[in-house]
C-alpha cells in the first residue's frame, strides 16, 4: 500500500512538471505567430521581386511556338501538308537587340517552314533606329523558305519615319511585301493558292475591294493584314484564312482576367485561333501575340509566339 502510494505520488509530480504554465503557452503563441508573420512577410517581399524578373527579363527573351493544323477542302493536292510560319510585331529596337534577332532566325529556321509570312510592326522606332538597320536586315536575310516569304504594313512600319522605307527594306531582306494586292503561290505540279495583304488599317490606305473582290470561292485564298478586328470587314469576301498580329495577346494578362489592356482593332479578338461564318464559306482567323514588346519592355502570361500551319487537304468542310 505505501508503494502505491508512493507510485501515485511520483505521478502527480510528473503530471504538474508536464503542464506548461500560462506565462509559456503564451511564449509559444507568440512565437508561433512571429513565425507566420516572418513568412507571409518574406512571400510578399519576394513574389513582387519575382514576378518583375520574370515579366520584365525571363519571357520577353522566351519564344512559344504554336502549331495549327488547317483542314479545307479548297486546299490543292500539292500543298498538302505545306507548313506555313507566321511571327509578327518584333519591334526591333533597344529592347530587341541583334543577338535576339539571331536566335529568333535561328528558330524559324529549325522549323523548317515552307513558307514565311510576317504580319507586320517590325522596328519600333523606325526614324530611330538608324545605325543598327543594316545588319538586321542581313539576319531576316537568312530566313528560309522555299516557297516565299511575305511581310505586310503594321502601324508601326507606317508611323516613325518608315512608311517610305519599309517596303525596300522588307524586299533587300527578301520579303515580298503585299500592300494592297494578291499573288499566287504555286508548287512544281501547278496547284497554287492565293495570298493577298492589305495595307495597314490605322495609318495606312487598305483597298478592300479592290484587293479582295477577284477571290475565287474555289480557291484557297490565305489573307495578311496586322490589326485582327479588320475580319469584320473581310467576312463578305471569300478569304480561307486571315493571319494577324498587332494585340500582342495582350502583353500583360492576369490569370482568370486575361489581357488587361488591349488596342484598337485588337479588342475584339486578341489571341489563337477564330471560326468565323464567311459569306461565301467559313473564315478562320489567327491572331499571333507577337515577338517584341512595345511602351514597356514586359511581358506577363503572353509569351512571345511564333505560329506554325499545316495544311491539311480535306473532302469537305471540318465541324469547327
Amino acid at each position: 500500500m505505501k508503494a502505491n502510494l508512493e507510485h501515485a505520488k511520483t505521478n502527480r509530480m510528473n503530471l504538474n512538471e508536464e503542464i506548461p504554465s500560462l506565462e509559456q503557452a503564451k511564449e509559444g503563441t507568440s512565437l508561433l505567430r512571429f513565425r507566420r508573420i516572418c513568412i507571409i512577410s518574406l512571400i510578399l517581399f519576394i513574389l513582387p521581386i519575382t514576378i518583375y524578373v520574370y515579366a520584365f527579363h525571363l519571357e520577353t527573351k522566351s519564344f512559344s511556338v504554336t502549331w495549327n493544323d488547317i483542314e479545307n477542302p479548297n486546299i490543292p493536292e500539292g500543298f498538302h501538308g505545306v507548313k506555313i510560319l507566321q511571327f509578327s510585331d518584333t519591334h526591333f529596337g533597344p529592347n530587341f537587340p541583334h543577338k535576339q534577332q539571331q536566335i529568333l532566325v535561328d528558330k524559324i529556321n529549325k522549323l523548317k517552314p515552307d513558307i514565311v509570312v510576317f504580319t507586320g510592326d517590325l522596328i519600333d522606332k523606325f526614324g530611330e533606329y538608324v545605325v543598327e538597320r543594316e545588319y538586321s536586315q542581313t539576319i531576316l536575310k537568312q530566313i528560309r523558305a522555299p516557297l516565299g516569304k511575305y511581310a505586310v504594313f503594321g502601324n508601326h512600319d507606317r508611323g516613325g519615319g518608315g512608311g517610305h522605307l519599309y517596303e525596300q527594306y522588307m524586299e533587300k531582306a527578301g520579303f515580298t511585301v503585299l500592300n494592297n494586292e494578291m499573288k499566287r503561290i504555286k508548287v512544281a505540279n501547278g496547284d497554287y493558292i492565293t495570298i493577298s495583304g492589305l495595307d495597314d488599317f490605322l495609318l495606312g490606305k487598305p483597298k478592300v475591294k479592290p484587293t479582295l473582290q477577284h477571290l475565287r470561292t474555289e480557291d484557297f485564298n490565305l489573307l495578311l493584314v496586322h490589326e485582327p478586328d479588320a475580319v469584320d470587314q473581310i467576312s463578305e469576301y471569300p478569304v480561307d484564312l486571315q493571319l494577324s498580329g498587332h494585340s500582342h495577346g495582350g502583353q500583360v494578362q492576369l490569370p482568370f482576367i486575361g489581357s488587361i489592356i488591349t488596342t484598337s482593332l485588337a479588342n475584339k479578338y486578341v489571341e489563337g485561333l477564330y471560326s468565323l461564318e464567311g459569306k461565301s464559306k467559313p473564315l478562320q482567323l489567327y491572331v499571333n501575340r507577337g515577338i517584341g514588346t512595345t511602351r514597356m519592355p514586359v511581358r506577363f502570361l503572353s509569351k512571345p509566339e511564333l505560329s506554325v500551319f499545316s495544311l491539311k487537304r480535306t473532302s469537305s468542310y471540318e465541324k469547327r
